[in-house]
């Protein structure tokens, strides 16, 4: 095919998936099922009829782009605001993950008659749940869901692909019969886990020295990022490691370091990782033909209804029960366990070692993500409602890096009969040097305020304070309580701790000063003057 044709036939695809985004934020449906679609329509049984069955070429630029998605899942993640959920989400990612490959390991192997290792390794397949999905709808939808869920779904979400990919290693390896024995598979687990680890903290530290100690050109920081991302993959890849998680922990701590100029680092990977988005879900519709499809349909279809009704929900409630999460938060997190691009790209990984007939397990897992993103992408937003899981008085985009680095800081407080400013005039007070009074609540009308506006008791400030001239140890911040939070049930004065001064708790949308005997609920947003660690 001529090299302008190929280029035109490029630029076509990522034109109409720019509008297809557009047409997916006005339907509700999810954004990668348009990607999907195109592909589908491009491929061999669609309008363009490409007859393109590659699996190695797919499988090489589908890993690659897999790696900047995951990278990209850590480095957008805001560590605040998913802290307070680590443990359970760190727990979803990796006990949730077996879980999930064992059971749909076992419903394979005794229903649908498939052999131990072909089932398990279906199985661990399907095990993880799409970032890319995941953070797509979240983002659309702009929803916010009570108790610190939003950033569990998208900190498990982000970081689960590692389990699943070391699973169907060992299962692979068992299969081909180049794993043998319980010391084999704990030393791959080992190093799998362990050279990641190393590799990823590694890399993330030596690149904040080389960003703080050189000036890069404009763009150039971007492409050094990039180059991080390819890095913390493919070197623990060589010696065993596995490297999506060192490119997700690696992602995760510099996402969350102080980097001159992140917000256009992070304005850049959300681009990119869109691009790599449309590529993967593109490329993967393209080697789709729907007519094959059919043979598998009896395997996919009972996995897909297994993984949603059983497996799933098996998952969480062993992992979530012990953290005393409400049935409506375990239920939201049910239907957020979307299979993605991760599992299609996993099933090629499989169909290009070997032993398969070519396209039997592509097509069966195609089928389950297929169902997950229609399904569950699309009912997720009105089950969240209906369930009552919104947080009307949260904001979901704060659980994001590219929302946190604002050069503003933006304060609320309230003016009582006792306040020195009370009655005065704007002009006359004492402003705090490089601050504003952005705006004014008087009795839920809007004031816009300048020099002569007088403020009364009962008014709501907004204050805007620039955060560049802000040069002390102390940082104000918001942290969300989820039900595993180590402060969760306790009085302050039980909290002990001397870094931490507990400003305000907002609960059910209402503003609390606390005391020392002030109790901290699970679902509160505490916002705290704590000293950078």
């Amino acid at each position: 095919m001529d090299l302008n044709v190929i280029l035109i036939f490029s630029a076509a695809v990522m034109i109409a998936a720019i509008f297809g985004s557009r047409i997916s934020s006005r339907s509700g449906i999810p954004v990668l099922l348009v990607f999907m679609f195109l592909g589908i329509l491009a491929g061999t049984d669609g309008i363009l009829g490409i007859d393109f069955e590659d699996y190695d070429i797919t499988n090489n630029i589908c890993s690659a782009a897999l790696i900047f998605i995951m990278f990209y899942g850590g480095f957008g993640t805001n560590w605040n605001a998913a802290r307070s959920v680590a443990v359970p989400s760190v727990l979803l990612a990796s006990l949730g993950v077996v879980i999930t490959a064992l059971l749909t390991g076992v419903f394979g192997h005794i229903v649908l008659r498939l052999e131990w290792l072909d089932a398990l390794l279906l199985g661990s397949v399907l095990a993880s749940t799409d970032a890319a999905s995941v953070f797509s709808i979240l983002r659309s939808h702009r929803l916010s869901l009570k108790y610190g869920t939003s950033s569990l779904l998208e900190m498990e979400s982000g970081s689960n692909d590692p389990a699943a990919y070391l699973l169907v290693m060992i299962f692979l390896g068992l299969r081909q019969g180049e794993t043998a024995g319980a010391v084999s598979i704990i030393y791959e687990i080992f190093s799998q886990i362990a050279y990641a680890l190393l590799t990823g903290v590694a890399i993330a530290f030596l690149a904040k020295k080389i960003l703080d100690r050189f000036h890069f050109p404009d763009g150039f920081a971007s492409i050094f990022i990039l180059a991080v991302a390819v890095l913390s993959y493919a070197l623990p890849s060589m010696v065993g490691g596995n490297g999506y998680l060192s490119a997700y922990l690696a992602g995760i701590l510099m996402g969350n370091m102080k980097i001159e100029g992140k917000r256009d680092l992070v304005a850049f990977l959300n681009a990119f990782n869109a691009m790599m988005q449309i590529v993967i879900f593109f490329l993967l519709g393209l080697l789709a033909t729907p007519s094959s499809m059919i043979a598998e349909i009896g395997i996919g279809l009972p996995v897909a209804i297994f993984l949603l009704l059983i497996a799933r929900p098996v998952a969480v409630a062993a992992v979530m029960t012990p953290f005393k999460a409400p049935l409506n938060q375990q239920l939201v997190i049910c239907l957020s366990g979307i299979r993605g691009a991760s599992s299609i790209v996993f099933s090629i990984v499989v169909t290009v070692a070997g032993g398969y007939h070519a396209g039997s397990v592509f097509n069966a897992v195609f089928i389950v993500v297929l169902l997950s993103i229609m399904l569950q992408g699309t009912l997720l937003p009105a089950f969240s409602k209906k369930v009552k899981m919104i947080d009307a008085e949260g904001d979901v985009m704060k659980t994001f890096n590219d929302f946190d680095d604002s050069s503003i800081e933006f304060i609320p407080f309230r003016l009582d009969s006792t306040s020195k400013w009370t009655d005065m005039r704007i002009r006359d007070i004492d402003v705090p040097p490089n601050s504003i009074i952005a705006a004014i609540d008087r009795d839920g009308e809007a004031v816009i305020p300048n020099g002569g506006t007088v403020l009364h008791a009962g008014d709501n400030l907004i204050l805007g304070i620039s955060k560049h001239e802000i040069k002390s140890s102390v940082t104000l911040s918001e942290e969300s309580i989820g039900p595993g939070h180590p402060w969760a049930g306790k009085k302050l004065r039980d909290i002990g701790t001397h870094d931490t001064l507990i400003l305000m708790i907002i609960r059910g949308g209402k503003s609390i000063i606390p005391s020392g005997d002030s109790v901290i609920m699970p679902g509160d947003i505490i916002v705290k003057n704590e000293k950078n660690r």
